[in-house]
């Protein structure tokens, strides 16, 4: 069974109410994260297949140099993911990365895709994210 857009919406609300005036979009996606999981790994309830859409967004920013691109894209074409959109903007001397990456078909689950990704933002001193599409979506309905 795979988890509603009215399920989510709960969660984030509930989230949202037990932080308070602490909430933050990362405060209450950890949250969430952590209620899917309970739910998840409870038995008759939700399965792992949670987000179905097999897609991530990867967000990544930094000072500009050379190779950041590449290791990024490297680094995602190793894990067998396919970047199904991609943007990237330079402005002086700074660098932003937005890219759709289909993850269905990689061997690899999102965390150790993002420990690779993690790797690469400490080597070329960057900022790297990633979140599943689908939590994605969600948390930017409310």
């Amino acid at each position: 069974m795979r988890i509603s857009e009215e399920e989510i919406r709960k969660l984030t609300l509930e989230a949202m109410s037990e932080l308070g005036e602490r909430a933050t979009p990362e405060l209450v996606k950890k949250v969430v994260e952590k209620s899917v999981a309970k739910i998840g790994s409870a038995p008759g309830k939700i399965q792992s297949d949670t987000f179905d859409s097999g897609r991530i967004i990867l967000t990544a920013f930094g000072l500009d140099h050379a190779g950041i691109i590449a290791k990024i894209t490297q680094a995602i074409a190793d894990a067998e993911c396919d970047i199904r959109d991609m943007s990237q903007k330079i402005l002086d001397v700074f660098f932003t990365l937005i890219m759709i990456i289909d993850i269905s078909n990689s061997p690899k689950d999102l965390k150790e895709i993002q420990t690779d990704m993690n790797k690469i933002a400490e080597e070329m001193n960057i900022k790297v994210f990633m979140q599943h599409e689908d939590l994605f979506r969600f948390m930017h309905r409310i």
